[in-house]
């Protein structure tokens, strides 16, 4: 298994770097503050090629595999502070484009992937409900066939980029008494009548994408908006979890990176005492955690990239890399605060940003006890 980076991966990634410093550095402390979403930079990003990376170029897209995808959101990771706009970027590419492109017909892929590559599209996920959060298939959403259009009735919740998506993908039972099998996808655009963000939900962390509620009251598609086939939206579903669960935290790498950077920076500077405090057993030994920590994870995400590349189921791998990353993600935030004292716990360094912005890792995409669900569901079958 050689996990290496080819040359055209490494590019990306020393790109992403270079671009994200260059282009992606704004009032950040005010606008988390403002929790503001930044167009701006979305747009930035979607011209550099970030949000296109997966799709293949005929789409507008660029072309490259999952390692490559990986490797450059790491380095935007890395080269960004702004963790907010690349968790709308993720979260479009995982939840919009690759459903699209895995299940989507060729009339669907015309329409709306190049648009989500180039940024005119902000894609967001309706699948959440109140009830329906970790027993995602429970919903309760319907879509009832009216002649040749599907008319759906429910509401969405915990939608990440609701409030300023321009594109979503939404789940609706179709048969309720099918249960899992009796679930449906659905594109539906903005604008669509009986469609609405009625509101946006305050969050501890990631302030700068926002968070919504949708609701969807006699809501009229046509026919074509379906997304694969009636009754299999738990196939479309699943997939975007594996792609997403495998790639969501690539960016986190970059982050951690920074952080231990930043962290060892700091520490060798930083005087009390008369000397360094690196020179303390317990301020180096949190060093030494938070490199181990980066090791371990970046092997985990890689490895989706090697699975996916050698067209290898990768779900188990997936809910691994989710939960280690999002456990590691979280300590190495705690750690960074620690070690910066008073200076990491006011918001002027961002160190404290980083934390609340890790805390979400752990629930995202399936909480970290579905992940051990899943493992063990694979493990012991």
């Amino acid at each position: 298994m050689d996990f290496s980076l080819s040359v055209v991966q490494q590019d990306w990634q020393d790109r992403a770097i270079a671009f994200a410093k260059e282009n992606l550095v704004d009032d950040l402390l005010d606008r988390d503050e403002r929790r503001e979403f930044w167009r701006e930079g979305w747009k930035r990003c979607a011209t550099f090629g970030i949000q296109g990376l997966p799709i293949p170029l005929e789409y507008g897209g660029k072309g490259q595999d999952l390692q490559a995808t990986i490797a450059a959101m790491e380095g935007l990771g890395y080269g960004c502070a702004d963790n907010g706009l690349i968790f709308a970027i993720n979260a479009s590419m995982w939840t919009n484009s690759i459903p699209i492109l895995r299940y989507g017909t060729e009339a669907q892929k015309r329409e709306y992937l190049p648009g989500l590559c180039d940024g005119t599209l902000v894609g967001a996920n309706g699948a959440s409900e109140v009830d329906a959060g970790s027993d995602i298939f429970s919903m309760q959403t319907r879509a009832e066939r009216r002649g040749d259009r599907w008319v759906l009735n429910g509401r969405k919740t915990w939608v990440t980029s609701g409030p300023v998506a321009d594109l979503f993908v939404c789940y609706a039972t179709s048969a309720p008494e099918r249960g899992v099998m009796g679930i449906s996808a659905f594109i539906i655009p903005r604008e669509t009548p009986g469609f609405r963000v009625v509101r946006e939900i305050r969050k501890l962390g990631v302030r700068t994408v926002p968070m919504g509620e949708l609701a969807l009251d006699d809501c009229e598609l046509p026919s074509e908006s379906l997304l694969g086939r009636e009754g299999r939206g738990a196939e479309v579903f699943n997939c975007s979890m594996e792609w997403e669960r495998g790639a969501i935290l690539a960016s986190a790498l970059g982050t951690m990176k920074r952080q231990l950077e930043r962290c060892i920076a700091h520490v060798r500077n930083r005087k009390q005492f008369g000397k360094p405090i690196s020179k303390n057993q317990s301020v180096a030994n949190k060093i030494v955690d938070m490199a181990l920590r980066l090791e371990t994870c970046r092997p985990l995400v890689y490895r989706i990239g090697w699975l996916k590349a050698q067209g290898k189921d990768a779900t188990l791998q997936s809910a691994m890399a989710k939960l280690h990353v999002s456990d590691c993600y979280v300590k190495n935030s705690l750690d960074a605060v620690q070690l910066f004292g008073a200076a990491g716990y006011v918001s002027e360094t961002g160190i404290e940003r980083d934390l609340r912005d890790s805390i979400g890792s752990t629930i995202y995409s399936g909480t970290n006890e579905i992940q051990r669900n899943v493992i063990a569901q694979y493990l012991i079958r």
